[in-house]
């Protein structure tokens, strides 16, 4: 902002370490002076407490965009490719462009905006923490709707990651539809 900037757009992933479902990715913009007490990286923040701050932040916000690659698309293009996929796809989904971006992370290109990679990001810029809280919330919301189609592996509890119980559920039944075929499964 103090460069002059008008409209940062925040992005973050959500899903790349899972062995099964989407990496979904989440762009938030904000209008100046806007900050949400609570909002940080939201794998600090219990599941309810990010649901709650997901409808203040939606609230708040200028602009959300969300991009989704499926699974089959991981499997073809790789995990990072997917992922930077997902990122500029949430970007073109937002409503106000923005005119710079701060991505988590140590990768990312885009050809048609500026924009400046964060380690850690999530843990050090409000925009980028609220695209994680949205991102996750999102991913986890259609990992729930993955359970109703296939309740025996647990996704409304793992969400895909790899746990116990989830191998557990890959070794007696083997893998569903939404697997990441291309992610070596160590049961």
């Amino acid at each position: 902002w103090r460069n002059g900037f008008q409209h940062i757009a925040g992005v973050d992933e959500a899903g790349r370490g899972p062995l099964a479902g989407p990496v979904v990715a989440a762009a938030v913009v904000f209008p100046r002076g806007v900050l949400i007490e609570g909002v940080d990286d939201s794998k600090k923040l219990p599941e309810q407490r990010r649901d709650v701050l997901a409808r203040v932040i939606r609230h708040h916000a200028l602009a959300i965009g969300i991009g989704v690659v499926d699974h089959e698309t991981i499997d073809r293009i790789n995990i990072l490719q997917a992922t930077m996929r997902a990122m500029s796809d949430a970007l073109s989904q937002l409503t106000v462009a923005p005119d710079y971006v701060l991505v988590d992370g140590n990768r990312f290109h885009h050809d048609a905006v500026r924009f400046e990679t964060i380690v850690g990001g999530d843990a050090k810029s409000f925009s980028i923490a609220a695209a994680s809280i949205i991102a996750k919330t999102t991913r986890d919301g259609l990992m729930r709707s993955y359970h109703q189609q296939f309740p025996q592996y647990g996704f409304d509890r793992h969400k895909g990651y790899g746990t116990r119980q989830h191998h557990d559920a890959i070794r007696r039944l083997g893998l569903c539809p939404i697997h990441r075929r291309s992610f070596r499964i160590h049961l």
